[in-house]
């Protein structure tokens, strides 16, 4: 069921982006009087779901959810329709128009989504606000993956600075570990203030080790439900029990705690807990083979009140303009990575992008991670790269410079190596979702 849930926000958070970005196409064709002959959700190979004539546009829906397009005429795209393209120019045709209009048209859904991203961040800040944890609230810091220990951290740190600039948000210390560095970072150690020199490149340490989060909250192990007929149930965990020794092994943090599990997966051990009326014991229990008793744990949230922004309706809207450009920002500079051996390690295709999603429901979830996906899109689609929308723009800023139109052969050419490559990304990229979901 939670699959099902995770799929569903997926595919209709797809299904805007794919609507929107083809309907910024449609809408420019359509301003120039040029003729749209189909707009399709998802692709239709040999078939489609859903279909009807309208005018001379027919809309459908296709069975194969790897994107959309709208087939307009006169134009080389991925249904290489090159027998069109031997017929007389008509006056309502892609090719008859000058080089502006054609352009225009390319760039519509680049637009549409760059667009609908601030617009969606907008009304989720108007509706829910924005909050975040203060760094500087920890009152016993953070924890650090192994790599983190290596350049320096220590357990317990909070990060104050970056090159003397004052931080507080976890998203701005990863943003400058990540890239920014080389740099230097602050951080209150022990009631002192201690440095930490991060080194060139060392994202590409990260990606290494990207199996452990760079750090988290430090917080105690406390027991917030427990699930029905778990390993936890069976040993009488309830919910406000604080762990706080296995197997005589002392516990203070709630990730020492899963370490300890993990180490001793598939065993019996005994937990020395507080219930939550402060009275002791001790219990039995056997640890699954995942390294797992059945329990959740309770949220950061319960330890640390977290800061809340509210906008107001007009507040909201520059906020959700900065937030979009915040995040095209970041996953710009973050594009780089993907040409380094560990960055390609790390790409993944439909699987990784539904497990943005989470196990229920959420609203707010599902309208941040589709305005994410949707500067994704767009930034992704004006890459100079034959058939993409990027690529069309590459070949018509030529034709704008030269004066000269790009040879239909070119056109043909490029189409096809373009959508052999991407052909390639795109079984490369759910592959690796594949094999990690089997292997790792």
């Amino acid at each position: 069921m939670d699959i099902l849930v995770m799929v569903l926000q997926f595919l209709l958070s797809l299904s805007i982006l794919i609507v929107t970005h083809e309907g910024g196409h449609f809408f420019f064709a359509k301003l120039f009087h040029i003729r749209v002959e189909k707009f399709y959700l998802f692709f239709d190979p040999w078939f489609s779901l859903f279909k009807v004539q309208r005018g001379e546009t027919e809309y459908g829906i296709g069975w194969l959810p790897l994107g959309g397009y709208v087939k307009i005429a006169g134009m080389i795209d991925e249904s290489m329709d090159t027998e069109q393209m031997k017929q007389p120019v008509q006056e309502w045709e892609f090719r008859a128009k000058p080089a502006w209009q054609r352009l225009l048209v390319m760039l519509g859904g680049v637009l549409v989504n760059f667009i609908e991203a601030p617009l969606i961040f907008w009304l989720i800040l108007y509706t829910w606000g924005e909050s975040y944890i203060p760094m500087s609230q920890a009152p016993n810091g953070y924890e650090y993956s192994e790599v983190m220990h290596k350049v320096g951290f220590v357990d317990g740190d909070i990060p104050l600075s970056v090159n003397g600039t004052p931080i507080d948000k976890q998203k701005d210390f990863i943003n400058a570990i990540l890239y920014d560095d080389p740099c230097t970072i602050a951080v209150r150690r022990n009631g002192d203030t201690a440095q930490v020199e991060i080194p060139h490149e060392f994202f590409r340490q990260i990606l290494k080790d990207s199996k452990q989060p760079l750090m988290t909250f430090s917080m105690p192990a406390v027991v917030d439900s427990v699930i029905g007929g778990s390993a936890a149930e069976l040993a009488g965990m309830a919910h406000g029990d604080t762990i706080v020794a296995i197997n005589g092994t002392q516990i203070q943090t709630f990730r020492q705690f899963t370490t300890l599990l993990t180490d001793n997966a598939g065993k019996d051990l005994q937990m020395a807990v507080v219930r939550a009326n402060g009275s002791r014991d001790t219990l039995n229990a056997k640890v699954g083979d995942d390294g797992k008793l059945g329990f959740f744990g309770q949220n950061i949230t319960s330890f640390v009140n977290p800061q809340i922004h509210e906008y107001s309706f007009f507040e909201a809207l520059p906020a959700g303009i900065s937030k979009g450009w915040e995040i095209l920002s970041s996953y710009v500079r973050q594009f780089r990575m993907v040409f380094t051996k560990e960055g390609a390690t790390q790409i993944g295709g439909f699987g990784t992008i539904a497990n943005m999603f989470p196990k229920t429901w959420d609203w707010q979830s599902f309208w941040f991670n589709t305005a994410f996906l949707a500067i994704i899109l767009a930034f992704m689609n004006i890459l100079p790269i034959p058939a993409l929308d990027g690529g069309h723009v590459l070949f018509l800023l030529i034709e704008v410079i030269t004066g000269k139109k790009v040879s239909d052969k070119t056109l043909e050419t490029a189409q096809t190596i373009g959508m052999l490559l991407l052909f390639a990304l795109l079984i490369y990229a759910n592959g690796a979702d594949i094999f990690r979901a089997f292997f790792k």
